[in-house]
């Protein structure tokens, strides 16, 4: 007999989801060492990005052979992950850091998941439960704590434009990310992706709209001096390659929802790695901030999982077991 079961906590979906933001955490301490020698933020973010898409170009050509019709098929998805997810986000971003301070700019672009949450609310009439939005509400909370964003930062409505650009960018990462739809994995998507955000960054480079400036001075990382070629070796392949990847497989298995309140775990992996690399201990009210978006994030998969077991025994044709809450499908119907 066929079962249908209520949604289990997916372990491995939450381990490519923390790894994806482990990943995507480091981004700051590679582009960090980078504008530090010199290099602009909107030239660290194009060379990880094209060197990003070389690196996936012949992998993606191999997973595709003999089935570019896919492409064809998901066209709208991978100009909405490439054009909005990826070059859009860095661009809205490093436009909104010019008129208010970067911790802003970041918390604005990780309202993300709450615009996907009332996006899919709209879209699909279907409430979140109360435990999800307190779950929501936690997070975003434990955010501002470990963003250190104080009531006195400055808004100015061009920054704060642009950020919400940048978090719109964001939610569409995710929701593009979980569309599976069309057939096309996860490796490949994220190379079709990369490939039209490294043609927009290029233009946006080329007529200005990007500052691009590098140079070949050496930068430090963990009281280090690297070459500049193997920081953005290191940027494009584990917090591009390596973390959108991880992400879009997270997605794919958690949803859009959960992986992006997962997300929200970027921040926590940043302070780690600042501590491990730059020696730089986080202050009180960040670990607070630390464990109430992990409570946030928990919150907001339990109420997911109520939600999914309500619409599951409402849904017709649908009993449930005796057992651990499964469901089966009532084949008489």
């Amino acid at each position: 007999m066929t079962t249908v079961s209520a949604a289990r906590l997916p372990v491995a979906g939450f381990l490519l989801a923390l790894g994806s933001a482990a990943s995507f955490a480091l981004s700051g301490v590679f582009a960090s060492a980078l504008i530090g020698a010199g290099w602009s933020a909107g030239a660290a973010a194009t060379a990880r990005i094209v060197v990003a898409t070389l690196v996936l170009a012949a992998p993606t050509a191999i997973a595709l052979r003999g089935r570019w019709d896919l492409v064809r098929r998901a066209w709208r998805s991978i100009l909405l992950f490439g054009l909005l997810a990826v070059a859009g986000c860095q661009l809205a971003f490093f436009l909104a850091v010019e008129f208010i301070p970067p911790s802003l700019a970041l918390l604005i672009e990780f309202m993300g998941p709450v615009l996907l949450m009332l996006w899919m609310w709209l879209r699909t009439r279907i409430a979140p439960t109360r435990v999800t939005l307190l779950g929501a509400a936690i997070a975003v909370v434990g955010l501002v704590a470990v963003s250190g964003v104080g009531l006195g930062a400055a808004l100015h409505p061009l920054g704060i434009a642009f950020a919400l650009i940048a978090a719109i960018g964001n939610a569409a990462y995710y929701a593009a990310g979980a569309a599976s739809d069309h057939g096309i994995p996860p490796l490949p998507f994220v190379g079709l992706g990369l490939a039209v955000a490294a043609v927009a960054l290029v233009i946006a480079s080329a007529v200005g709209l990007l500052p691009f400036t590098a140079t070949a001075v050496a930068p430090v990382i963990a009281d280090a001096e690297l070459s500049p070629i193997a920081v953005v070796a290191g940027m494009a392949l584990i917090s591009t390659v390596l973390a959108y990847v991880l992400g879009v497989s997270a997605s794919r298995r958690l949803g859009a929802t959960v992986a992006s309140f997962t997300g929200y775990s970027e921040p926590l992996f940043g302070i780690l790695w600042t501590i491990l690399l730059l020696a730089l201990v986080p202050s009180g009210s960040q670990w607070i901030g630390a464990a109430l978006i992990v409570a946030g994030v928990v919150t907001v998969r339990i109420g997911e999982l109520r939600g999914a077991r309500t619409r599951l025994r409402g849904a017709p044709g649908v009993r449930e077991t005796s057992r651990s809450g499964e469901t089966e499908p009532n084949l008489s119907d």
